[in-house]
């Protein structure tokens, strides 16, 4: 089925005015295409609707993340298998249940296009897939349902299935806030429920006066316990490390507030209860500190929890038996077998005549290198053989360098200088103002309970709603700005560290350049036969070789063809056959071609009985918008340096292209290189950029990191933010919404200045009572919230930068 293209994009709605003309009918991003940002979007586009689920796109987001291209490569479910196969055994039912992670979900749509695709899956049964926890939960017919076609098929659309990581299976931060904040709505109701008759005239001597007062105080209380302890308990645990921070001024707050209010109580004065502030300002707090925890969880559970280990590996026994073992328990002298798409886990000597590995997540080297038995093949190269390749193991995994690599980082949480300051001086300053007031009225009045009353109102009025409410707030509003830019934030301390950046360090292959190489000439694909388009689907479709994901990326691009069938050879190091159809180098299987390979780029043939059919010239290149990107971030200010494992020279030339001091770039560097690099010249400024294994160690020193490839999983697990798309547009979106952030930061703290004077002016003056503070608190909270809108309305309107 060939599905016809329209020229009008698709989405929630129609187009949003102002969007330009040219956005992708996928993923609903502003496309340099005519009708799809990359491969891997019209790829998905077309799969939809031959599926007849085109409902998809009136149900989802109107601009999504791109499909990667990457997501078609060969992926190893062995861990599906063993798992279906467990649950299956388990407990002896008919319907077997299992639970994993989804990598890819992001709205209704997902869930409505999942729960479809496993429907017409043979020996389905029911399926619940939760896009807020990026989790699905199946349920099939014993012996009747195959998981790992339904993954692939899940795979095809985007959608990534892992297995599912124990320490996401508790509670939530944010899932214990929307309880907190649940409960505390309640009370707060009731709290003004009781507390509204004394504000319309209810005198005290009313019969039901003292039972209203006593509920509100009940109320309150519960108020305090469950939400007030949440700032206390953070508060407190600060406290006794020595820091300060923003929990702190607004458990005073709580605390003076009840303090107060409870002694009114008791002594039945009216002007010092204030319950009503206290539940209403507990709740308040506790959606802003919601608003900013859910949006880093949200980013976080779209990435699956385990991925970086490599998985087991096939030894080969004395005799000829498999026994599948762990990485960890591999040692010197065993024997062991690489498929394509597999990593070699540790260094390891060449058994089999020829085998062919890709280094680039290793070391950065973009051209895969053919080893002949005998030699040493690094820790970390992944096979892209379609044959199995025999290896012998040369070190224990504690010794690899991949090992190494895997390490999680310790990076300490990072201290907001700044905010402590701000939170010291605030601190600082209302207790002064609360201590010297309480001495001044005490002194001239000799009124103790007036005294108290003066200082409980100085506590109350002088509420940091801008530090507690209005910038989570923002950073929220900042967060969903650039998710919507294709850039995703992971870690909550990332923007404080954003201010200090300096200089952006690039990893070169697959960061500053694409992952594959790109088909200079594209239109040679779309004038093959179908025949011959049907060989050429048929020999890269399944291929980890470099080469040949540039040409499936180019086949996607076109009208859909069924594979030719038949069984796929190779030649290690020279090509693929099927049948009498082969795709290589130039000198396989004939004549070299006519003609020179441009320098520079790569020459690869598919021809049919032995006659040149046609002729692919692919090159690594810098991403599309990289030389307009470097050149916007060295204008505010930033250094931009590359680092590489790659040869010096393509690196120069790398740097030539993008316009950039040759001499800020550094190749043939190894992993340590990197980290000594950054150590040398300064870490505590640098953000570094990277995708491979390689930029681990660099990644671990750097103040800031990020990286554009997430189905790899390891860099993405340390990473404070990952940006999807074939672009780099979205780091100088990072800079743009946090410096958006950081004015609407200032403009909150000159209003919280200008407010805490006046409010706190008037509670000194004696002119603060209940009813008073009570419309007060909630207009300058309201107030907060405006000033939060009006300074992130640019970055949040603003259009999305092309993928």
């Amino acid at each position: 089925m060939t599905v016809a293209l329209k020229s009008e994009p698709v989405g929630k709605g129609r187009q949003a005015a102002g969007r330009p003309a040219r956005v992708c009918r996928h993923c609903g991003a502003p496309s340099r295409a005519e009708e799809f940002c990359c491969a891997g979007c019209a790829y998905v586009y077309r799969l939809v609707h031959e599926q007849g689920l085109d409902a998809y796109y009136r149900i989802k987001d109107t601009i999504t993340a791109p499909a990667d291209p990457a997501l078609l490569e060969p992926r190893d479910y062995d861990w599906l298998i063993q798992a279906t196969a467990a649950a299956e055994e388990r407990g002896g039912t008919a319907t077997p249940t299992l639970e994993t992670e989804v990598q890819g979900l992001s709205c209704a749509g997902c869930v409505w296009l999942i729960e479809r695709l496993f429907s017409r899956t043979p020996g389905a049964g029911r399926i619940e897939v939760n896009a807020q926890t990026g989790r699905m939960r199946m349920s099939w017919r014993k012996n009747a349902f195959d998981p790992v076609a339904f993954a692939k098929t899940l795979q095809s659309f985007g959608y990534l299935a892992g297995p599912a990581g124990a320490e996401r299976s508790g509670r939530t931060e944010s899932r214990d806030l929307v309880r907190r904040i649940g409960l505390c709505t309640a009370f707060a109701m009731n709290v003004m429920l009781f507390t509204l008759p004394t504000y319309f005239g209810m005198e005290a001597t009313f019969e039901y006066a003292r039972l209203f007062a006593t509920l509100s105080l009940v109320f309150g209380t519960l108020s305090l316990l469950a939400g007030g302890g949440y700032f206390l308990v953070r508060a407190w645990r600060v406290m006794r490390l020595g820091a300060l921070h923003i929990d702190l001024p607004i458990a005073l707050g709580i605390v003076g507030a009840y303090a107060g209010s409870l002694y009114g109580w008791v002594s039945g004065r009216e002007e010092f209860m204030y319950f009503d502030f206290v539940s209403g300002f507990i709740l308040l707090m506790l959606v802003g500190r919601w608003a900013q925890v859910a949006a880093v969880e949200r980013n976080q559970r779209r990435l699956l929890s385990r991925q970086p280990t490599p998985l087991g590996v096939t030894v080969l026994e004395p005799g000829g038996r498999r026994t599948e073992v762990a990485p960890e328990a591999l040692q010197p002298g065993a024997v062991f077998l690489a498929v394509a798409g597999r990593t070699v886990p540790v260094e390891a000597r060449l058994l089999s005549e020829e085998g062919t590995f890709s280094l680039a997540w290793i070391n950065g080297e973009s051209e895969p290198r053919a080893f002949r038995a005998g030699q040493r093949v690094p820790a970390g190269a992944v096979a892209l053989d379609r044959t199995e390749i025999r290896l012998e193991a040369l070190q224990g995994w504690n010794e690899s360098l991949l090992a190494e690599l895997l390490k999680p980082s310790a990076r300490a949480g990072y201290r907001h200088r700044l905010v402590e300051r701000i939170v010291q001086g605030y601190l600082i300053g209302i207790l002064g103002v609360a201590a010297l007031a309480g001495v001044g009225w005490w002194l001239g009045t000799g009124d103790l309970p007036h005294t108290g009353a003066i200082v409980t109102a100085v506590l109350v009025v002088s509420c940091p709603c801008a530090l507690g409410l209005a910038m989570p707030l923002a950073d929220e509003m900042a967060t969903v700005a650039l998710r919507r830019r294709g850039v995703f934030v992971r870690a909550g301390d990332l923007w404080p560290r954003l201010a200090k950046i300096r200089k952006v360090v690039f990893d070169k292959t697959g960061t500053l350049t694409l992952e594959t190489p790109v088909l200079r000439n594209p239109e040679v694909v779309k004038a093959l036969e179908p025949e011959a388009r049907a060989a050429l689907l048929a020999m890269v479709q399944d291929n980890a070789h470099p080469a040949s994901r540039a040409l499936h990326e180019a086949l996607l691009m076109e009208d859909v063809v069924a594979p030719l069938t038949g069984e796929v050879r190779e030649t290690v190091g020279a090509g693929v056959s099927l049948g009498e159809w082969t795709l290589g180098r130039a000198d396989w299987c004939a004549a070299p071609s006519v003609g020179q390979t441009p320098r520079g780029e790569t020459g690869v043939v598919l021809r049919l009985h032995g006659r040149e059919a046609a002729v692919f010239h692919l090159v690594d290149t810098a991403r599309p918008d990289a030389r307009a990107e470097v050149t916007a971030l060295s204008r505010r200010g930033l250094g931009i340096f590359v680092l590489s494992g790659d040869r010096r020279e393509k690196v120069a030339a790398l740097m030539r292209s993008l316009g950039l001091p040759v001499e800020h770039g550094t190749g043939d560097l190894s992993p340590q290189g990197k980290a000594a690099w950054l150590e040398i010249e300064g870490a505590n400024d640098a953000l570094m950029l990277g995708d491979g294994a390689n930029d681990s160690l660099a990644f671990d020193r750097a103040l800031c990191r990020g990286t554009p490839v997430v189905h790899r999983g390891l860099l993405s697990e340390k990473a404070d933010f990952y940006y999807l798309g074939r672009g780099i547009a979205g780091i100088r979106a990072l800079f743009e919404v946090d410096q958006a952030r950081r004015h609407t930061g200032v403009a909150l703290l000159i209003f919280m200045i200008v407010y805490n004077l006046a409010a706190v002016g008037l509670a000194v003056a004696g002119l603060m009572n209940p009813l008073f503070a009570a419309v007060l608190m909630p207009l300058s909270s309201l107030a907060t919230l405006a000033i939060v809108g009006v300074g992130m309305r640019r970055v949040w309107n603003a259009r999305p930068a092309a993928f």
